[in-house]
């Protein structure tokens, strides 16, 4: 008789006469079945002989033994009235051929390289099914969890079989919504500007950030680790992160449950020493905060750092520099001690780079604070990781060290790269430049090189720009970050001068770093400025200056910016301070200065004031005139109530503006909620104050001109639209001219992905 599998042996130990639970006397073993095994084969995995004693258990494992083979679709035991042990096997067929039909989104080689199931190998149900499950983790792992694989299988002669997963694909899941419960101090909108997940918009049409993916929520809980560590939440901590999948799998709801906990002043700075011939006294000028500071992880490393090179320069070698964070939750202070300790002495000896295929192994080691025969250090190796994720190439970078022997260790970096390239459109109306489009390519890691490649066009109603930019950020191999613009402009002032103007031209930069927080950069640009179409009713002013004319200039921006982001800062400042000279050939001499100085403060419920100050001044030299193209001019969005150019020097007879020679442009804002957070509306209320010095050379008997303030007040919205962001601010104009052009409602509307 015939059984089949466990169940098979099963049933022949409770039924045949000649198997009890006592030992079974084996005279012989009898296999049949065998197509491609060999019979040999079959009794090494049984481990058993004919002629002697064999336990129901012996044959029990035996059975399990041929069944854990995968050689065989089924295994059947039976003892005949002779004691021979017939086993009656049925061989799993080979697997003739494999394909995948209907993927689409995920090519054939993505998934062979998953699968274990290959032609020649030996096909089996629970191969097919694990197979099943690694496709299906794939589709996951690219945000379609409503992906459906079913095999089917073939059968074809000398027991072979085609399998074929067939693949219904699906939709991506997207991220339907982004929940943050527990932030007081930051709004929805601000911990969703800092982390990878987006809600899914329309406008992210070419962009997986809207895809749900487990690796990417793991990662979006250390950002904001690290964004509130680095603003004085030293206790702060991810509760959870639950994704939950819609009942239909299309669309994911992601829910991050924060504790902000106490937020920290420094109070008390020392650096304590396990070695006696370390002097700490000098060190406390590498510390890069002081007492009264808001606690910053981000600064409590780079001292670190600091602190570890300073005693490398000094022959220290093999130390450890570790912080420690004494907390009064009373009175929200911390206390942060830096230990110098003793380290390993242990020296790397290779760095190995893995899964980079398209980046250059020279992008990731020129991040790195250690190198090959450096001595161990682990806070150079933690700053080594932070700068290579900050590279933005990498959606996942691993770190680990293998220890060796001779005291030498080797530093593994695995990396997971991503697209580093953003395609961006936009579609917008603004009260100043009318109806516009825009669009745009950017390369942040061109070639693999980690040099950066973009391109942007924007047409409006009023103006037409073509922007074509390049950057090398290790110029020459060193930390200089070297590029080129081309552009062109071309701009309709009819309504404020009747004129129409055009710029043609490039320019040169150089900057670096000295610090994290002070860059300089230095410039050489060469352009030709246009006045053309210059109205027969226009100012003299204007038609003397109707023809082109070359600028050649060179000039530096020094700035220091201590804000806790760029894109949308909360706390901190920003200074700005620049000059250009031209006369290095070409039509224009000049020198002008520009400043900016901005400071943020954050109160409790998301109050956020601003304060700002911009200020120029430019004049010829040399026996010339600024010309138009060269002047300061305010109105519109550099001076709400006003219209463009509204403000400033205005021929009497045809009204046109002629700007001015120096500028000052100053005032504050506090941006609010409104009870919209949940759309991403917030409220404004401001001041502006605006003034702007004379042209030269101008006869106060046919120009209207007056440098004394203009200020204007109001209030507005800001929303963070699904078709990008959106200003609308209604000001009045408290103190003007009566020759000013004002302008009571200002619209701006567009979209930038």
């Amino acid at each position: 008789m015939k059984k089949t599998g466990v169940l098979g042996f099963a049933v022949s130990l409770i039924f045949s006469t000649n198997i009890s639970a006592a030992d079974l006397y084996v005279k012989g073993i009898n296999i049949s079945g065998l197509q491609r095994v060999e019979k040999e084969t079959v009794l090494s995995y049984i481990d058993l002989e004919d002629n002697e004693n064999v336990s129901s258990e012996r044959l029990d494992e035996a059975l399990k033994q041929l069944y854990a083979t995968g050689l065989f679709a089924d295994v059947a035991f039976d003892v005949n009235a002779n004691n021979v042990l017939n086993i009656n096997l049925v061989e799993n067929p080979i697997v003739n051929q494999r394909a995948f039909d209907g993927n689409d989104k995920i090519n054939d080689e993505m998934l062979e390289a998953e699968v274990q199931l290959a032609p020649r190998s030996i096909y089996s149900r629970s191969k097919v099914q694990e197979d099943v499950q690694r496709i299906l983790n794939v589709y996951k792992r690219a945000g379609r969890y409503a992906a459906v694989v079913e095999p089917k299988i073939i059968q074809r002669d000398q027991n072979r079989v085609d399998l074929i997963f067939e693949i219904d694909e699906g939709p991506e899941a997207k991220i339907s919504k982004l929940n943050f419960i527990g932030n007081k101090h930051y709004s929805d909108d601000d911990l969703q500007g800092e982390i990878m997940s987006k809600e899914s918009r329309w406008f992210r049409l070419f962009s997986a950030k809207e895809n749900y993916d487990p690796e990417k929520t793991n990662y979006d809980k250390e950002l904001l680790r690290r964004y509130y560590l680095k603003h004085g939440y030293a206790d702060f901590r991810v509760v959870s992160a639950v994704a939950e999948l819609s009942p239909d799998k299309k669309s994911f709801v992601l829910n991050y449950v924060l504790d902000e906990g106490e937020r920290y002043k420094i109070n008390n700075i020392s650096i304590v020493s396990k070695l006696a011939e370390i002097d700490v006294t000098p060190m406390y000028e590498e510390v890069s905060f002081e007492s009264g500071d808001w606690y910053n992880a981000d600064e409590v490393e780079k001292t670190v750092s600091a602190l570890t090179d300073e005693l490398g320069r000094r022959g220290f070698a093999f130390i450890e520099v570790e912080p420690e964070l004494v907390k009064n939750t009373r009175n929200g202070e911390i206390n942060v001690i830096f230990h110098i300790l003793e380290g390993d002495r242990v020296f790397v000896d290779k760095i190995n780079i893995t899964g980079n295929t398209r980046t250059e192994d020279e992008v990731i080691r020129r991040e790195f604070r250690i190198d090959e025969g450096d001595a161990f250090n682990a806070a150079k190796l933690r700053a080594s990781r932070r700068n290579v994720e900050n590279l933005d190439y990498f959606s996942k970078v691993d770190i680990q060290t293998v220890p060796k022997d001779n005291n030498k260790a080797d530093i593994n970096v695995k990396v997971d790269e991503k697209s580093t390239g953003y395609f961006n459109v936009g579609v917008g109306y603004s009260t100043v430049n009318g109806a516009l489009v825009r669009a745009g390519v950017v390369e942040n890691n061109f070639q693999g090189k980690g040099q950066q490649l973009g391109v942007d066009v924007s047409v409006s109603q009023r103006a037409k720009e073509y922007d074509l930019s390049f950057t090398e950020p290790y110029f020459m191999g060193r930390r200089l970050s070297a590029g080129v613009d081309l552009f062109r402009t071309e701009e309709d002032y009819q309504d404020e001068g009747s004129y129409d103007s055009e710029t043609t031209g490039g320019r040169l930069r150089l900057g670096w770093n000295y610090t994290d927080d002070l860059y300089q950069q230095f410039r050489y640009t060469l352009r030709q400025d246009k006045i053309a179409n210059v109205d027969d009713d226009s100012s003299i002013y204007i038609k003397q200056e109707e023809g082109s004319a070359t600028d050649s200039s060179i000039g530096q921006t020094l700035i220091y910016d201590k804000r806790d982001s760029a894109i949308n800062p909360k706390e901190g400042y920003y200074l700005s301070f620049g000059n250009d000279v031209a006369g290095l050939g070409g039509d224009e001499k000049y020198v002008r200065v520009d400043a900016k100085a901005y400071k943020y403060y954050t109160m409790a419920d998301y109050y956020t004031l601003k304060m700002f100050l911009n200020a120029g001044y430019i004049t010829g030299y040399g026996g010339k005139d600024v010309r138009l193209s060269q002047r300061y001019y305010l109105g519109g969005t550099n001076m709400r109530g006003f219209e463009y150019a509204g403000i400033g020097a205005r021929d009497k007879f045809t009204d046109d503006a002629l700007g001015g020679n120096w500028m000052l442009y100053t005032g504050s804002e506090l941006m609010f909620p409104i009870g919209l957070d949940e759309v991403g509306i917030r409220g404004r209320t401001f001041v502006d104050v605006g003034m702007l010095g004379k042209p030269d050379n101008i006869n106060r008997e046919i120009v209207e001109y007056s440098s004394s303030p203009r200020v204007a007040t109001g209030v507005g919205f800001q929303w963070q639209s699904p078709m990008g962001q959106i200003d609308v601010d209604f000001a009045v104009p408290v103190v003007k001219e009566k020759y000013d052009k004002t302008e009571v409602f200002r619209l701006n509307f567009g979209t930038r992905l």
